[in-house]
């Protein structure tokens, strides 16, 4: 066994903090190295398109790297660091599937059940499974597109707003469906609002607890919290700034927020080492029973490259390793979450921008620097683009 050695130093502008090398056996004994020095051009490549910071973390058996660039607070000039809170976006989406797997291994769901048999009467079809709902194929028009078509604006409409779950649905069923239920995969806010509902009957509690008793207590997550609808992160954190759509204008600060707008959709706050420690876990089997994480990777095509399970995204890299998580878009931040299949290593990476699609396809790149290793060859062709779905398709890059 390689003995385990600290490093502490610079790259390129970033910062390069404490540093476990990989012991020969960490991880999958196949898995490229980590390419450290690419993930920091990465990091700092996004604050220079925009972000004030960016930070990442790979947690690989027993060996863990950290990195950031920039700073995590414009004003004290905080720098970024992994102990630093952040808003995860959609990987809350994650958290909530795993809390409905649960309650199909407790009997007490059907996953091809209608929602309607647990939620009477509050989708028009019948036919709309919960199945459905977790694999974004319901049909359900997304609310988020009309209420974020204009960035600024629409955010500072409902910072401070609290909605009820029924609101949000009803919000969306003033729309046409997408498609017919079950038809094809189209990515809805809608879907995870209705799932918390579901959490909430089933249970009788509020999801806040499901996730605190099913998840973050059993895994120690000690920065994860659901604090809807109080607006601060709590403890030490990042702040999250909001690029308006007028190139040129000022960085909004979009830290403090309800995030009713999102609520089971996406209103949870987590810190890099939690969500490594969550996603080692899940694939790991440790959250669900082996019929259920394998419900969860039932995939169905979702774009270039990407695949859609249960609340669960596949990515196929560049080197043609996949990898299995969730990507997180709210205001002020930018958040990827991914491990290897059997969850070994894991990467959660973050900027602390929003509405700039050029950082969002740069931090993207993040997964290739955990997963493939030092690239031989510059890649051909243009970079993937990358859809924001937490927020309107108007204001992001197509």
């Amino acid at each position: 066994m390689a003995s385990a050695r600290v490093v502490v130093g610079t790259v390129a502008g970033a910062v390069l903090l404490p540093l476990l090398a990989v012991p020969a056996h960490a991880g999958s004994p196949a898995a490229p190295a980590v390419d450290l020095t690419g993930l920091l051009g990465v990091l700092r490549s996004a604050t220079e398109q925009g972000a004030p910071g960016s930070m990442a973390r790979i947690d690989d058996g027993n060996s863990v790297y950290r990195a950031a660039a920039g700073v995590g607070d414009r004003k004290s000039e905080h720098t970024m660091s992994d102990t630093d809170r952040f808003r995860i976006g959609s990987v809350t989406k994650t958290f909530t599937a795993v809390v409905l797997l649960q309650l199909v291994d407790e009997k007490k769901l059907e996953l091809d059940a209608p929602v309607n048999r647990y939620l009477p009467g509050l989708l028009p079809d019948d036919r709309i499974t919960v199945r459905h709902v977790l694999s974004h194929r319901s049909g359900l028009y997304d609310y988020t597109n009309e209420m974020f078509a204009k960035t600024v604006q629409g955010f500072e409409a409902v910072r401070k707003k609290v909605f009820t779950p029924e609101e949000l649905v009803k919000r969306s069923l003033r729309k046409p469906r997408t498609n017919a239920a079950g038809a094809v995969y189209a990515y809805s806010n809608t879907n995870f609002v209705v799932a918390g509902m579901l959490i909430e009957k089933l249970t009788g509690n509020p999801v806040r607890t499901e996730y605190e008793k099913r998840i973050i207590e059993p895994l120690q997550l000690r920065d994860t919290f659901y604090v809807h609808p109080g607006m601060k992160i709590p403890g030490p954190h990042a702040r999250g700034y909001l690029t308006p759509d007028q190139a040129g204008a000022p960085l909004v600060d979009a830290t403090e927020q309800t995030v009713s707008w999102a609520q089971s959709a996406g209103a949870l706050i987590s810190s890099t080492r939690d969500l490594n420690t969550f996603l080692s876990a899940l694939l790991g089997g440790r959250l669900t029973s082996a019929a259920q994480l394998a419900q969860m990777e039932r995939w169905m095509p979702a774009g270039s490259g990407q695949a859609y399970g249960l609340g669960l995204r596949r990515r196929d890299l560049s080197c043609g390793v996949s990898v299995y998580g969730h990507t997180g878009a709210v205001q002020g931040f930018y958040t990827y979450a991914f491990a290897s299949k059997d969850g070994k290593r894991a990467l959660a990476a973050v900027a602390n921008t929003s509405n700039n699609g050029t950082v969002l396809n740069t931090m993207l790149r993040t997964l290739d620097s955990a997963f493939c290793g030092k690239a031989t060859k510059a890649p051909r062709g243009k970079a993937p683009v990358e859809r924001h779905e937490d927020m309107a398709p108007a204001v992001t890059l197509d």
